[in-house]
Order: structure tokens, then C-alpha cells, then sequence
């Protein structure tokens, strides 16, 4: 039975957030806290001390060296650190950017511990984390720089460029406004993409579109 105890970093610049987590964590027996830091460049500094984590849990938005730099700098020089990228919200861009920078997988702060570390548990082993808006199949194909098959073709230009307003920060009123059509229209849109690559989420749909090189940000 595997019993080594998951080494990690937490990359946090709220002090007590790092060190609350820290604790919990701990406590779980399941996972070895080696060390963490307030921003990227504070991890970059303190690394060579440590062995190397096993994962990192990492925070999008930090002053100095924010999450999608450090993550890109870790995929760069550590490709086997794993990266589970940690946020306030559940919103599409900033996991769509982790991602692309080379994260596999998210968790919510407001997370239980025992879930988290779940989490922390399936991205070592696996290399990616699956939860409800980011399905295994896109992550592993993302882990794996490989295209989706059975992508789906023929879509029309408005579709395509639907997708392209998919991958900015625009609501979808805002997408429809652009597009000068109805946000029944929009909806109507989305739902029949989602059908087509079969996925259940705006993240979903980018990561999807992007994997299949139908559109470029």
C-alpha cells in the first residue's frame, strides 16, 4: 500500500491564508508541506533548499511574479512539478490562462481540506486534476500537447468567432452585442457547441477550440 506522505509548496502572498493551509494540511498525515512562498519570485529563491515538490499549490493573482509566470517558469525548468492552481473564484479566464501556462487542474480556496487534499493526491500521482468544468480527457490532452480526435468541423463563422470572443474576459451579453445578434441567439450558440465537443462549460469549450487549433489567442 502507498503510504509516502505528497511533498508540496504553497505559493501565496497571503500570509495567513499559506500558513492556515499549511497546517491543515498537515495535519491530514497524507501530505509534507516543504516550504512556502509569497509570490513566484519567492519560490524561484527558496526551491534550491528544498527537494523539488512533488506539486505546488499555486495563487493566480500575486504581486512581483503572479501565478501564470511562476507556473510557465516551473513547466520550463521542473517539467515534473505539477502544478494545481488555486482561486477565489470560479471564473473561466484565469483557469483557462493557468492551464495554458501549464497547470493540471484548479481547486477553489473555499475547498474542504479532505478534498483538497484529494486533489493534491490525484495530480501527483496523475499529473492533472479533474473537477466539474475541466473533464480528464482535455486535461491530458493539454498535459500532452496532442489534438483532440473527432474534432468537430464545419462550423460557420459565426461559430468561430463566437469562440474567439469565448476565449477574452467579455460576458456573454457582451459577446452578443459585439456579434450584433440576440443573447437567445448566443445561448443557442453555446449550447449547440457544447453538444459538439462535448463539454459542459465555457472553460470546456476555449480549452477545446484551442486544442484543435480552430482558433489562436
Amino acid at each position: 500500500m502507498q503510504t509516502d506522505k505528497v511533498n508540496i509548496a504553497i505559493v501565496d502572498d497571503h500570509t495567513l491564508f499559506r500558513q492556515g493551509l499549511a497546517h491543515l494540511l498537515t495535519e491530514s498525515n497524507e501530505i509534507n508541506v516543504l516550504f512556502d512562498a509569497d509570490n513566484g519570485a519567492d519560490m524561484i529563491k527558496k526551491l534550491p533548499a528544498y527537494p523539488l515538490p512533488d506539486v505546488i499549490l499555486m495563487d493566480i493573482t500575486m504581486p512581483v511574479m503572479n501565478g501564470y509566470e511562476t507556473t510557465k517558469w516551473l513547466k520550463a525548468n521542473h517539467p515534473g512539478v505539477n502544478v494545481l492552481a488555486l482561486s477565489m473564484f470560479e471564473e473561466d479566464t484565469p483557469i483557462i490562462g493557468m492551464l495554458k501556462s501549464g497547470a493540471g487542474g484548479y481547486m477553489l480556496k473555499q475547498s474542504k481540506a479532505a478534498d483538497l487534499v484529494n486533489a493534491i493526491k490525484g495530480i501527483a500521482s496523475q499529473s492533472f486534476y479533474i473537477n466539474e468544468l475541466v473533464s480528464g480527457k482535455l486535461l491530458r490532452n493539454i498535459q500532452n500537447n496532442q489534438p483532440l480526435k473527432n474534432a468537430p468541423i464545419g462550423l460557420n463563422p459565426n461559430e468561430l468567432k463566437f469562440l474567439e470572443l469565448c476565449c477574452s474576459d467579455l460576458t456573454y451579453k457582451q459577446i452578443a452585442d459585439m456579434m450584433n445578434l440576440s443573447p437567445h441567439t448566443i445561448d443557442n450558440y453555446r449550447e449547440a457547441l457544447f453538444q459538439k465537443f462535448e463539454v459542459k462549460s465555457r472553460t470546456g469549450l476555449v480549452i477545446s477550440a484551442l486544442k484543435n487549433e480552430l482558433i489562436k489567442i
